[in-house]
This record gives structure tokens, C-alpha cells and sequence, in this order.
């Protein structure tokens, strides 16, 4: 069995790579570099030539203010380079994964989405995934995964964890972190495991939300990390979304529903502080050696 990830080396394509490794299974990772999702029949030649029997597609525009500006490169990747990649995966007959994100949803409730809940995306990165999906799911008649993370992190590339950790090692002022928007930090390495383990348990196609146990701010997701590392938690401050006024919509509420797991055989992802716990180590070395 070959399986093939679309942005492999992302943060989650990377997590992806390592546990792949750790199983023994056989693997292609690709960058937008070696495989442009956006262009068809590339993508269409490529597929064909590998013949691959599970494909990720991890690949994705990522930046969700630039995207305000880059509507047409957003939807050229996130929209229809997930169906490019779903055609030519369909074709094989092989297993399609698509990964999306909690910015499907409007950000407005006060309990968690679920699964089928519906799509209200409010910034252009949010409907340029949402129509991915949609897109991705019309073409395998409902017969595929697609898998919404969130508030990812990891020890790889810039993200949220690595940035309160540095700051909490190398800086001895205040730092003001948001505190009306509320979701699941998630590590990238439970989302690998957990989207082998999906594929692997052949469960039932559908959506499903990949995203840790649990639910924190921004500043106690900050507090979690300065408590960890041994720093000073008062030196973070609470403020509101108002004062980092950014050219995206942020979802005020992006706590996903895990009830689609209880119909199948792989449990639900760990409370996030328990990961955050395991993955500093990690995050502290990459950090001090950048």
C-alpha cells in the first residue's frame, strides 16, 4: 500500500510523514512545488503514474488574511485543486482524505459544532474550504473522509506554540493574548495518528472533526504554555479580538463536536493539555535552535 500526502510538508503533512514511518507503511509526500494541485492534468498524470491507494490532500492556502487579497489563488488551491486532486483519486478508486477546518462554520454558538452542522464560512479562506468540501464530497457521492483540525501546532514551521514559547523564554515583558475567541488547541502529531487510524479501521466515510479534547482561549492556551515551560503566567495579559483588528473574520467559537467517532472504532483525541504536555519537549528544542 502506497499513500500519497498533498502538502507534506506542512505542519500536519510532516506529523503525517513521521507516524507513516513509525508504521511502516509507504509513503509520497509532496509540496506544492513537485505537485501543483491547482493544474489538472498534472495532477491527473501524476495520480496515474503513482497509482497511490490512499490519498491526503493536506494542501492547502493557508495565509486566512492574504486571502482576502489572493481571493482567486485561495480558491484555485483550496477549492478546486481539492477537486482536481479528488477526480484523479476517483478515479483510481482509491481513498480519499480531505482535510478543512473549523472556518467552514459562522464562529457563532455555545456549544460544539457538529459535525453536519451548517456551513456559514465568514472570510474568503472559509468558503474557499467550504467549497472544497463540497466540491470533494459531490465527486466521491459522500464515499470519502473529510477531516476538519484546528488550532494546529507542532515543534514544525510557525504556529501559536512556538511563538508563546519563545516569547516565554526570550523575552521578560508582558504579552496580551485574545481572549474571546475560544477552540481546541491541536497537536498535529494526535491529527496524523488519528487520520491513519480512520483510514486504517476502514470507518465509515463522512465528516469527522480531528481536533483534542477540551476547550481553551488563545490566553489560556498562552497560560498553559508560560506554565509549562516555567515562566511567569502573570506576564499574560487578556484582551479582546478588538484590539488586533485583522482584514479576516475570526470565529469566536470554533470548538468542534467529536460525535461521529462514537461509529467507529477509533476513540476521540485527548484533552489538549495532555498533548501540549507531550509535544513541549520537542517545541522547546526546535525553539532554542532557531
Amino acid at each position: 500500500m502506497t499513500w500519497l500526502i498533498a502538502g507534506g510538508t506542512g505542519q500536519l503533512g510532516l506529523a503525517l510523514q513521521t507516524e507513516l514511518e513509525i508504521r511502516g507503511i509507504a509513503f509520497l509526500a509532496k509540496n506544492s512545488t513537485a505537485l501543483d494541485i491547482s493544474e489538472p492534468e498534472a495532477v491527473e498524470q501524476f495520480i496515474d503514474r503513482l497509482k497511490p491507494n490512499v490519498v491526503i490532500n493536506a494542501a492547502a492556502w493557508t495565509d486566512v488574511d492574504g486571502a482576502e487579497t489572493n481571493q482567486s489563488t485561495a480558491f484555485s488551491i483550496n477549492t478546486l485543486g481539492a477537486k482536481n486532486l479528488a477526480m484523479a483519486t476517483k478515479n483510481l478508486e482509491a481513498t480519499f482524505v480531505q482535510i478543512s477546518t473549523d472556518y467552514v462554520f459562522s464562529g457563532q454558538a455555545s456549544s460544539p459544532w457538529d459535525e453536519n452542522a451548517l456551513q456559514e464560512p465568514q472570510c474568503v479562506y472559509g468558503k474557499s474550504k467550504s467549497e472544497g468540501e463540497i466540491l470533494v464530497n459531490e465527486i466521491f457521492s459522500g464515499g470519502c473522509y473529510v477531516v476538519r483540525t484546528a488550532w494546529l501546532y507542532s515543534e514544525h514551521k510557525k504556529n501559536f506554540a512556538k511563538t508563546i514559547t519563545r516569547l516565554a523564554f526570550m523575552s521578560k515583558d508582558e504579552i496580551r493574548v485574545v481572549n474571546d475567541q475560544t477552540g481546541q488547541p491541536t497537536y498535529a502529531g494526535d491529527v496524523a495518528k488519528q487520520i491513519i487510524e480512520l483510514v486504517s479501521a476502514e470507518a465509515p466515510s463522512g465528516f469527522y472533526h480531528a481536533t483534542n479534547s477540551a476547550q481553551a482561549t488563545w490566553f489560556e492556551f498562552a497560560q498553559e504554555i508560560f506554565k509549562q515551560v516555567g515562566a511567569d503566567v502573570s506576564r499574560v495579559i487578556p484582551v479582546s479580538t478588538d484590539e488586533f483588528p485583522r482584514p479576516a473574520k475570526r470565529p469566536a467559537y470554533s470548538v468542534l463536536g467529536h460525535g461521529a467517532w462514537s461509529k467507529t472504532r477509533v476513540p476521540a483525541m485527548r484533552d489538549w493539555r495532555l498533548a501540549l504536555t507531550e509535544a513541549m519537549p520537542a517545541i522547546i528544542s526546535s525553539v532554542n535552535t532557531e
